[in-house]
């Protein structure tokens, strides 16, 4: 590497190095960490009024990075969950730097300095016993179907929608709360 304090290089071998080969993160995972680079060079570019191959490791300083997340916020409109995700980002690149180069432990520590927005927790909703034998003992618009295929189709209706349901409809009578891909949950 050139010069250890560009933070091009050390964004590119974190992105590379970091997300893909070390931690091996899920595809998705790797997008959201490549678009918050995307979000913050160019901002950071702006502010320091210097082109993005010439920005440096002190060019992000936590000022910057609060004035960041705060134009994330207003400017973009984005929520405090996704302002947390960008933050998170550049924490986990400030470490790596830090790891790789222990000349910016400092400057890491600084950067940890800012905090995390405190976001609401989303509130976990059940279907009951009672609520689910209703919904399978509705009638269907095809009534060719039997009973027990309807009670099979049920299940995987409801993942499809985001319910969650594990297809173990027995009413064994113990409550089994299964997770859901957003915040509900169904209890059995």
């Amino acid at each position: 590497m050139r010069d250890a304090t560009l933070i091009g290089p050390w964004v590119r071998r974190f992105l590379l190095e970091h997300v893909i080969t070390d931690r091996n993160f899920a595809r998705n995972t790797q997008v959201s960490y490549r678009d918050a680079m995307v979000l913050l060079l160019p901002f950071l570019s702006d502010v320091r009024r210097k082109g993005v191959d010439r920005l440096t490791i002190d060019d992000l300083s936590p000022p910057v990075v609060r004035s960041f997340l705060e134009y994330l916020e207003k400017e973009r409109g984005c929520c405090g969950t996704t302002r947390n995700l960008r933050l998170a980002t550049i924490h986990s690149l400030a470490k790596f730097i830090a790891m790789h180069c222990p000349e910016q432990v400092s400057w890491y520590a600084a950067i940890r300095t800012v905090p995390f927005k405190k976001t609401a927790k989303s509130t976990l909703n059940y279907l009951d016993k009672e609520e689910m034998d209703v919904l399978l003992k509705t009638p269907r618009l095809d009534q060719t179907l039997t009973a027990s295929r309807r009670k099979s189709l049920i299940p995987r209706r409801l993942r499809v929608v985001g319910a969650g349901v594990t297809g173990n409809s027995s009413g064994s009578g113990r409550a089994v709360r299964t997770p859901l891909p957003g915040s509900a949950w169904v209890a059995k």
